[in-house]
């Protein structure tokens, strides 16, 4: 991402769980208001612009499904883009919800791009604070689009601009209100971004000072990240695409290296999904091209 530029990769997040809202059935993951954060003409050029490309994704498909505009970005976005914003998001607000009824009060988003979490539930508007953590051109970006929507900020929400993949802080959060107490962070679609050592030292910041029982929902990539292929190639044009959109992916991890790296930080992972768990979550007896990503996991860790 250049300086002073809005994530490309979280407007396409935004994109894949609008696409997903509105057209696909049975539903993963229902971002119903991420629609509304996108305008209809960023919403047509992606379109365009994905079914432009099919031969880049893939040539045999762009001759089976040529001049069916429709299908062939369903193709796209079914399985390139949406799988893994759809299914990591499920299943962060599983876990998510599960400890607010455990009396969770405190809830940390990096990376939080167009998520719509605190305006999809106002009900946790007096119980639960809801930080959201981004690079400051991201967050502004995302501020107009709230503005331009018309939404009314649930007071609960607060904004903490800072590029934590340099340097993470802890007092531009308790600036904005946030306590040492027991939290849950979420980090999806991050790590892949950073170096091991950048996520490494980012955990041990995240959890040095708050109480046991604290937890955070990650994804990763495994080791076969830069040499799988993937259903159509997919795995490698992700990388690709990465790479091309200004936000290279550097870093996989075997589960031994992320175990040991977050018993480093005095963390246990508490439950781990792999590629294959994950389809068999959320992807089963689909009749459509949705099937869970290779190579990305999910997991669920609590500080000891």
């Amino acid at each position: 991402m250049e300086k002073g530029e809005s994530s490309l990769t979280s407007l396409i997040s935004a994109f894949s769980r609008a696409y997903h809202s509105q057209f696909d059935t049975p539903k993963i993951f229902d971002d119903y208001l991420a629609k509304d954060l996108i305008t209809q003409k960023e919403f047509n050029d992606i379109q365009e612009n994905m079914v432009q490309g099919i031969q880049f994704f893939n040539k045999e498909i762009a001759e089976k499904l040529k001049g069916n505009k429709e299908e062939l970005l369903k193709w796209i976005v079914q399985i390139h883009l949406s799988p893994t914003p759809l299914a990591r998001a499920a299943y962060c607000e599983k876990v998510l919800l599960n400890e607010i009824m455990l009396g969770l009060q405190q809830y940390v988003i990096l990376g939080a791009g167009f998520d719509t979490f605190s305006l999809r539930h106002p009900e946790f508007e007096s119980i639960l604070k809801i930080f959201e953590i981004d690079h400051p051109a991201t967050q502004e970006f995302k501020k107009k689009r709230l503005a331009t929507a018309n939404f009314e900020l649930p007071r609960n929400l607060h904004f903490v601009a800072m590029d934590f993949t340099k340097r993470f802080s802890d007092q531009n959060l308790l600036d904005s209100g946030f306590d040492y107490k027991k939290t849950f962070f979420s980090l999806l679609g991050v790590s892949y971004y950073l170096t091991k050592e950048e996520t490494s030292s980012l955990i041990d910041h995240l959890f040095a000072n708050v109480p046991s029982g604290s937890s955070i929902v990650l994804d990763y990539a495994d080791e076969n990240l830069f040499k799988a292929q993937g259903i159509s190639n997919r795995v490698d044009n992700m990388v690709k695409m990465a790479a091309a959109s200004g936000e290279p992916m550097k870093s996989c991890f075997t589960y031994k290296e992320m175990e040991k790296m977050l018993e480093q930080s005095g963390l246990l992972i508490y439950e781990h999904l792999s590629p294959a768990i994950i389809n068999e979550l959320y992807f089963d007896n689909r009749k459509d091209y949705l099937k869970a990503f290779e190579s990305i996991h999910y997991l669920h860790a609590v500080k000891k």
